[in-house]
C-alpha cells in the first residue's frame, strides 16, 4: 500500500517518515479539494457565469464603441450630402434667377412695345376724331340739343377726346390680347 519510489528502501528514520506523511497528507488535500471542485456544480456554474458576464461586459463595451465610430462616421458622410444638397440647391436658384430676370425683361421690352403701339393708335384715334368733329362741327348745327352740346364740348375741350380716346384703344387692345391668348 505504500508508494514508495524505486531504488530507496523506505524512510531512513522517524524523521524522513514524518516527512513523507507530511508529504502525502499535502497531496492528498490538494486531491481532495481538486475533486470537491469539480464536484460543485454550482459553484463552476457560478465562475462560468461570471466568466460569462465578464466577456458580455467586454463584448458590449467593443460593440459601444464600434456603435460610436458608426456613428461619426455617417454623421460626416451625412453632413457632406447636406452640403452637396446645398450647392446644388444654390445652383438651381441662381439659374432660377437669372431665367426670371431674362423672361422679367423680355417682358419688360414687350409691354414697352405694346404701349407705344396703344399710344401710336390713341394718336391716330384722337386725330381722327379731331378731323371728324372739325367735320361734324359743320354739321352740329342739324344735331339735337343734347347731342349738339356733347359735341360742341368735344370741339372745345380735344384733350379731353384725345384722352378718352386714348383710353378706348387700350381697352380694345387689352381686350384683343384676352382673345388672341
Amino acid at each position: 500500500m505504500t508508494d514508495t519510489p524505486k531504488g530507496t528502501g523506505g524512510a531512513k528514520g522517524p524523521d524522513e517518515l514524518r516527512r513523507q506523511i507530511a508529504q502525502t497528507r499535502s497531496q492528498l488535500g490538494d486531491t481532495i479539494e481538486e475533486l470537491a471542485a469539480k464536484a460543485d456544480v454550482k459553484g463552476r456554474a457560478r465562475a462560468r457565469a461570471a466568466d460569462l458576464r465578464d466577456k458580455a461586459g467586454a463584448m458590449t463595451v467593443q460593440l459601444r464603441s464600434t456603435a460610436a465610430q458608426a456613428s461619426h462616421v455617417v454623421q460626416g458622410r451625412a453632413s457632406q450630402a447636406s452640403h452637396v444638397v446645398q450647392g446644388k440647391a444654390a445652383q438651381a436658384g441662381h439659374a432660377v434667377q437669372g431665367k426670371a430676370s431674362h423672361a422679367g425683361h423680355a417682358l419688360q421690352g414687350r409691354a414697352g412695345q405694346a404701349g407705344n403701339v396703344v399710344q401710336g393708335r390713341a394718336s391716330q384715334a384722337g386725330h381722327v376724331v379731331q378731323g371728324r368733329a372739325e367735320q361734324a362741327g359743320h354739321a352740329v348745327e342739324g344735331l339735337p340739343s343734347p347731342v349738339r352740346t356733347v359735341v360742341q364740348a368735344g370741339l372745345r375741350h380735344p384733350g379731353m377726346v384725345l384722352i378718352a380716346g386714348a383710353a378706348g384703344a387700350a381697352i380694345a387692345t387689352g381686350v384683343l390680347r384676352r382673345r388672341h391668348h
